[in-house]
């Protein structure tokens, strides 16, 4: 029995594990394991009766966590501009626009599936649309395919690491940190994925240019009167918007300076690069508006196409995204926008109904039930571990790792990227990281970098052969065997599965090496973050009364705002628990 007092916290994370191979459902096996262990740690004494009284104030507190609100606005979002055909119009613009060159479907896949992942933020409902819709005509015009499958696959899963990520805010709430400072954190680490995708499929287009060939003439049907592509058109509206929205985000600072009447301060480099977004999507709107109105001809086809289709949902972006980083809205209160956005979206495009409402609505319902039940499963599992010093013990094993931080860092990453062949993302947030996050707070990590880190390798759980999520859903929609193609006649060979885990592979290790990347330079994370108010402390002047005869007190005795690193993490963050503000020393 001794033993058994000793080893409880251990061998319940154990019956956990047995719960979960067994393929019992993860709410209910949570909810148990906690019950049924608190019983034993109350027999052995561990634990008072009155200790679960604590589980009602936990479970109320879940519900009225403002923040988890944010999970239903977003998928609301994203299901109604995925019922919306908005990804149709998307990659068939900008496929129809990289046409001519070698790979332009697999970089119009790569574009489409970041700016889906940043309006939808549904993996299934990106990878399904990209696999209907562009896979056929890779496999119509000799792409490789296992490129094919896997680019499709992998541009899917970015929804989970680009903000709006709906693990990113399951992470913060799980870490007790902003939303908006982890989506911040995701930004710069995202697109590097994206750039890593993209230099993967030009280095193959170099190598083996025959996997990757480029649209015949025949294929690119958005064409001007004298059979030119217009694309030279799109470069130049493209460049002017750039070089504007880029001028713009150099003064932006300056500009908010005048607007409140402070003096200019260095911008954060992601709140830049929205607003210079911002300003350059919406000149380029204006100009192809008001070119199309007064039919001044100054554009092409193809320059008006792509402009009136990738401005609506860049505009979304910046309601939702653009709000949050500028301080303007709450994550809660950006994705009610969204929401909202989306709908106005969709019924500007006259692709608004009740039905397709009522879908996702019922979709919403669905997942953000699923979500409130394992948090609420996970803190009755939570409570009764932590009661039954199971955080200790986890702490005192993480923390004696060889190799510091770093150590720990590779193992938690390991460790995730294990249980993520078995685990959904969601059920990860919840059981692992409430492990994980106090020994990485004990060693002095960034919670926020941390958290980027953990959601970028729980981002490989959708692409691990044989268990990946977004492998499934490929190939619920891939041709399994032989079919006629409807617009060359010919009869191509479908896609084995065998083809779509090899074609996951190289995917999966770009992923790896951007969690590598980001262990070693953590500044990819906190890059947003660094800008710290530096006080001159020669200039530091405290007026001191004399009255009474109290003796003036020195200068020069303020401890400057941020410098209490004990309670800061690497980007300056408070640590959670922990008082944020610096105080004065005193005398």
């Amino acid at each position: 029995m001794a033993w058994l007092a000793e080893n409880l916290a251990p061998l319940m994370f154990l019956g956990l594990v047995l719960f979960l191979l067994y393929g019992f459902p993860v709410v209910f096996a949570l909810g148990a394991c906690g019950l049924f262990f608190g019983l034993i740690g109350i027999e052995l004494g561990l634990l008072s009766p009155a200790f679960f009284q604590a589980l009602p104030l936990r479970i109320f507190g879940i519900m009225q966590n403002e923040t988890l609100l944010a999970v239903p606005f977003f998928t609301l979002m994203g299901l109604v501009l995925e019922r919306s055909g908005m990804a149709e119009d998307l990659l068939d613009t900008i496929g129809q626009l990289f046409g001519s060159v070698r790979g332009g479907l697999a970089f119009a896949v790569i574009f489409v599936g970041a700016l889906l992942a940043a309006t939808t933020g549904v993996v299934a409902a990106s990878v399904i649309s990209m696999g209907l819709i562009s896979l056929p005509i890779m496999l119509r015009y000799g792409y490789d395919r296992k490129l094919a499958t896997g680019v499709i696959a992998a541009s899917g899963t970015l929804a989970q690491i680009l903000p709006p990520s709906l693990v990113l805010i399951v992470l913060a709430d799980q870490l007790g940190k902003s939303v908006g400072d982890l989506y911040k954190g995701a930004f710069i680490p995202a697109f590097a994925l994206v750039g890593l995708y993209v230099l993967y499929v030009v280095g193959l287009a170099l190598l083996r240019p025959r996997a990757l060939p480029a649209l015949p003439p025949e294929a690119r049907v958005i064409r001007e009167d004298d059979g030119s592509s217009g694309t030279r058109s799109v470069v130049v509206l493209a460049a002017i918007a750039t070089v504007v929205g880029i001028a713009f985000g150099q003064h932006y600072g300056e500009l908010v300076a005048w607007l409140g009447g402070g003096e200019p301060q260095d911008r954060p480099i992601d709140e830049t690069v929205v607003v210079a977004t911002c300003v350059a999507a919406g000149l380029a709107f204006v100009f192809a508006l008001v070119n199309r109105v007064f039919r001044l001809g100054l554009l092409s086809r193809m320059a008006e196409r792509v402009t009136f289709v990738l401005i609506p949902p860049l505009a979304l972006i910046f309601l939702v995204l653009g709000t949050i980083f500028l301080g303007v809205a709450t994550p809660t209160e950006g994705g009610a926008m969204g929401a909202v956005g989306a709908m106005l979206l969709a019924l500007a495009r006259r692709r608004l109904s009740f039905s397709l409402l009522v879908q996702a609505l019922k979709g919403t319902t669905v997942l953000s039930s699923f979500v409130m039940f394992i948090l609420i499963g996970a803190t009755i599992f939570n409570l009764t571990f932590q009661g039954v010093g199971g955080s200790h013990w986890v702490q005192h094993l993480l923390t004696q790792l060889p190799g510091g931080e770093v150590g720990f860092l590779i193992f938690a990453a390991l460790f995730v990227f294990v249980l993520a062949f078995f685990l959904d993302y969601f059920e990860l947030a919840f059981i692992v990281v409430p492990l994980l996050g106090p020994a990485a707070h004990a060693l002095g990590i960034d919670l926020i970098w941390f958290g980027v880190l953990i959601a970028m390798v729980m981002q490989t759980s959708f692409m691990h052969p044989p268990f990946g999520f977004a492998l499934f859903f490929l190939r619920s929609v891939a041709p399994a065997g032989e079919y006629v193609d409807s617009v060359t006649g010919k009869k191509i060979r479908g896609i084995s599965t065998a083809e779509i885990y090899w074609g996951a592979i190289p995917f999966l290790i770009l992923q790896l090496v951007m969690v590598g990347l980001l262990i070693a330079f953590p500044s990819l994370v906190t890059m947003s973050f660094s800008q710290v108010e530096t006080v001159d402390l020669e200039k530091i002047e405290i007026p001191v009364g004399d009255r009474d005869g109290e003796r003036k007190a020195p200068r020069n005795r303020m401890t400057p705002r941020g410098a209490r690193a004990g309670d800061r993490g690497r980007n300056g963050a408070a640590a959670p628990g922990f008082p944020g503000d610096a105080t004065c020393a005193r005398g």
